[in-house]
C-alpha cells in the first residue's frame, strides 16, 4: 500500500495522478480540477457521469457557483457543511468546461473529516468520487481499496477514522429557493419539504 502524508499528496496530485482519501461518508479518488480525466480511466467511469468538487470551506468554493445561485448557495452552505451533503447548483461561466456536468451545473461538497479538510487545505479543492470501480460497491478500509488500485497513492495514517459508509445526500438547485432530491443520504435538508 502506498500511504502518502498531505504534502507528498499534494506532489503526486500536482503530478497529474490521484489520490484516495477518507471523508465522512465514503472514502473518495481524487485529482487538482485540470485532470479530472485520471479518475474516468482508473475508476473505469462512464464519462457523462459528474464529478464532486470537495474543499475544506465553502469560500474556496464559491467562485465555481454562478453569479446567480451564489446567495442561495451561502444560505445552504452555511447550514449544512461540512457534512454529508452534496449540492448541484449552476456553474460558473468562468470555469472550465471538465468541470461541469452536461447541463452546466456542478456538485460541490466539504467533508466533515479532519483528514479530507487537512488535505483539502494542502491541495485547494478537488474533483472527486468514491474510491471504488464503477458499478462495484466500494470498500471503506484502506487496505480493501489499496486490492482495486494497488498504483493509487493512499492519504495515511491508517486505519482512518469512522465514517457512515454511505453515501452523500445530493440535492440540486433549479431556482430561487426550490430544491431537488437527486439521492437520499444521512441529510435531511429541510428546505426539500
Amino acid at each position: 500500500m502506498n500511504l502518502v502524508d498531505c504534502k507528498t499528496a499534494l506532489k503526486t496530485l500536482k503530478s497529474g495522478l490521484p489520490i484516495i482519501f477518507p471523508t465522512d461518508t465514503l472514502p473518495a479518488i481524487g485529482c487538482l480540477p485540470k485532470f479530472s480525466n485520471i479518475i474516468y480511466e482508473f475508476k473505469k467511469r462512464d464519462r457523462n457521469k459528474p464529478l464532486i468538487l470537495m474543499g475544506s470551506e465553502h469560500k474556496h468554493l464559491i467562485d465555481y457557483v454562478h453569479e446567480s445561485a451564489k446567495e442561495v448557495y451561502e444560505n445552504i452552505a452555511s447550514k449544512y457543511w461540512p457534512g454529508a451533503l452534496t449540492i448541484v447548483i449552476p456553474a460558473s461561466e468562468k470555469q472550465t468546461v471538465n468541470l461541469t456536468s452536461n447541463d452546466l451545473t456542478i456538485g460541490l461538497r466539504i467533508p466533515n473529516s479532519y483528514m479530507a479538510q487537512s488535505l483539502l487545505r494542502e491541495t485547494g479543492p478537488l474533483l472527486t468520487s468514491s474510491a471504488n470501480i464503477s458499478g462495484f460497491k466500494g470498500s471503506i478500509t484502506a487496505e480493501s481499496i489499496s486490492l482495486d488500485f494497488p498504483s493509487v497513492k493512499i492519504l495515511g495514517p491508517i486505519p482512518w477514522g469512522k465514517s457512515s459508509g454511505k453515501a452523500s445526500t445530493v440535492i440540486s438547485w433549479k431556482k430561487s429557493e426550490d430544491w431537488r432530491l437527486i439521492r437520499e443520504g444521512e441529510v435531511l435538508v429541510r428546505e426539500l419539504y
